[in-house]
């Protein structure tokens, strides 16, 4: 009798433990796992919506790249999920270029670009000749050249919109030069030139705090909206819920507050003032 007690106590024992070892399995196994792919080492924004989102049992992994050529090409060739870098001019150009259809799923924010210096600390003290460094890539070249105009520095030529290049140039009265480079390099070019145009995160990557070290920055109004950074998808995978699940955790109250305490209040929430997406 006591030998059969024992038998069945460790039946039951055995079934607790495996009981603990299924529920254990389950629980892990509707954890699932989202890649993203950023620019960038920076990212204390999407931290905190990592940490936020271990609640709902997603895993989100952040895959840094070191420039803005791979990561479309990286969620093209579904080695990511999503990416979250770039603005909706630069992905309308990358499809355009490269035959993909990505989407943007959700506004994250508005990062205006600036120009930066070592050497003066004011756009007016730009002097006959001086070298400014611009980005090499259709769009943000595009838009730093607008930039220059809006500092009144040059005119470009109206009909090429939001997206001009070095020849479209039409007045230059202080003979600048105008300098391409790879967006990663501009911050790093300062050295050598006198100005600089750099994307917000590559500044911030570099030590600036951009509404107090550019000498001229970007002004954020309703003509900001073509620069709002955005979540891309794969357009197959534009309503995944799994996804919307990602952006909702992004436009959320305590984003807003990293957001504004990791970029001094340099870069503003774009769902706010754009909507979602």
């Amino acid at each position: 009798m006591k030998k059969t007690v024992k038998i069945l106590a460790a039946v039951a024992l055995a079934g607790l433990v495996l009981a603990g070892c299924s529920s254990g399995s389950a629980k892990n196994s509707k954890t699932e796992t989202v890649k993203l792919g950023v620019v960038g080492a920076n990212n204390e924004v999407w931290e905190s919506v990592k940490d936020r989102l271990k609640d709902e049992d997603i895993d989100l992994e952040i895959i840094e790249f070191s420039d803005y050529t791979q990561p479309n090409a990286a969620l093209a060739e579904k080695e990511i999920d999503l990416n979250s870098f770039q603005h909706q001019i630069f992905l309308d150009n990358y499809n355009t270029e490269h035959k993909t259809e990505l989407v943007s799923i959700g506004n994250t924010v508005s990062a205006p670009l600036g120009i930066y210096s070592e050497k003066i600390k004011d756009v007016k003290e730009l002097k006959d000749g001086a070298e400014i460094a611009i980005p090499n890539d259709t769009t943000n070249g595009g838009r730093a050249l607008l930039l220059l105009q809006s500092a009144g520095l040059i005119k470009v030529d109206p009909t090429k919109q939001q997206t001009p290049t070095v020849n479209d140039i039409t007045e230059n009265k202080l003979n600048l030069k105008i300098t391409e480079l790879d967006a990663a390099q501009t911050a790093r070019a300062l050295q050598d030139v006198d100005a600089s145009v750099i994307n917000s995160g590559m500044a911030v990557d570099a030590g600036f705090v951009p509404t107090e070290d550019a000498i001229y920055l970007e002004p954020v109004d309703e003509t900001s909206k073509p620069y709002v950074n955005i979540i891309v998808a794969r357009k197959e995978d534009e309503e995944n819920e799994l996804y919307q699940k990602i952006v909702d955790a992004y436009q959320q109250e305590e984003t807003k507050k990293v957001i504004e305490e990791t970029s001094k209040g340099s870069s503003v929430p774009a769902w706010e003032t754009f909507g979602r997406k």
